[in-house]
């Protein structure tokens, strides 16, 4: 593939990017399989402490002496609603008992930990950092710019493209309709801001002089070769990559992935109380009908997160948050640098064939 600007911006060989996937999915090992196959890997710190980001990104020095992304949630947390805990105790408590857990108990509101995660960043400067939810401070974006980091930040409607390039991103990750995980959308709500990734591609474009990084249900590498010939410098994917073996995600959840015969996504909030997609299973379907008893982000995902955890080590599908992109139905399982391989070679041939 020919070098373009976005490439030798970010150090890398390809323009395939690991979407930074914070939970059990993301991994240094996943993000440092990536980079050592000429993408840029990534991993997602917003529910790490600022020591345990710092060790992730020595760790991944260790991994690949390549590029690599760190990223973190830049907003998104809602302490002003007033919500009654007890309909939603109820439910994931007859989830607990399913699974022989005691009782839920109601965490706190918690406080933003951007600031404080962002320091660690800061001192320990990765190559790439990148962002979603919201905005940094101008302040933080020139502190990183000082660094020397290149920043993107996500967008999934042109109108958040035009805040970033204001804000003095280097790249925009444009997040379609299509993609897997939470939804990125910070300037309207999220209803209206669920723009097809092709569509999204080309009105970024038009509105915003920065390289585009296309992401969204983004599986194979026809997919990547479509992306490029839209207009977009390079692709972003995070379900594709969730059945390799450096992936940290529980054997049950990467069974789900391989096993979908078709598109069974839905958006949710009912995991972690802000809207993500992923494959539907009995926990949404408790939840579906009584959603204006789930708490905000990210209280909701700390009341949740013990029957994730023991929902995974116990192999059971439907108490675990299955985050998957639109084209999760061909999802396959490879060593990550295999898959880069073949995103990068089946693209080729993708191309040379239209």
């Amino acid at each position: 593939m020919a070098a373009n600007p976005l490439l030798q911006r970010l150090g890398i060989e390809h323009p395939i990017l690991l979407a930074p996937m914070a939970g059990s999915g993301g991994t240094p090992e996943l993000a440092g399989a990536v980079s050592n196959a000429g993408g840029l890997g990534a991993w997602g710190g917003a529910y790490s402490k600022p020591d345990e980001i710092a060790a992730a990104i020595r760790r991944m020095r260790q991994l690949t002496p390549q590029p690599f992304n760190i990223n973190l949630f830049a907003g998104g947390y809602h302490t002003d609603r007033n919500i009654d805990p007890q309909p939603i105790l109820e439910i994931v408590g007859a989830a607990h008992a399913k699974l022989g857990l005691p009782p839920p108990v109601l965490p706190p509101v918690p406080s933003n930990p951007f600031d404080d995660q962002l320091a660690a960043v800061l001192e320990e400067r990765p190559p790439v950092f990148s962002f979603t939810f919201g905005l940094p401070s101008s302040v933080q974006i020139a502190a990183l710019k000082d660094r020397g980091i290149a920043i993107i930040g996500t967008a999934t409607t042109a109108e958040e493209a035009r805040r970033l390039a204001q804000a003095g991103v280097d790249a925009v990750a444009a997040q379609g309709a299509e993609a897997g995980a939470h939804r990125g959308t910070f300037a309207a709500p999220f209803e209206e801001s669920m723009v097809p990734l092709a569509r999204l591609v080309r009105e970024i474009r038009e509105s915003v002089k920065l390289p585009v990084v296309a992401s969204g249900g983004i599986m194979d590498g026809r997919d990547v070769a479509a992306c490029l010939k839209a207009g977009a410098d390079a692709v972003q994917l995070g379900t594709a990559f969730l059945p390799c073996p450096e992936s940290g995600a529980p054997p049950i959840y990467k069974r789900a992935l391989l096993e979908a015969k078709s598109n069974t996504t839905v958006i949710t909030r009912a995991f972690s109380g802000r809207p993500a997609r992923g494959l539907t299973n009995a926990f949404i379907a408790m939840v579906t009908g009584k959603e204006h008893s789930i708490l905000p982000f990210r209280q909701q995902n700390d009341l949740t997160r013990p029957m994730r955890n023991a929902a995974g080590q116990q192999g059971v599908a439907d108490f675990i948050s299955l985050w998957a992109g639109q084209g999760v139905a061909r999802s396959r399982a490879m060593p990550a640098a295999d898959l880069v391989a073949a995103l990068v070679k089946d693209s080729d041939v993708a191309e040379a064939v239209r």
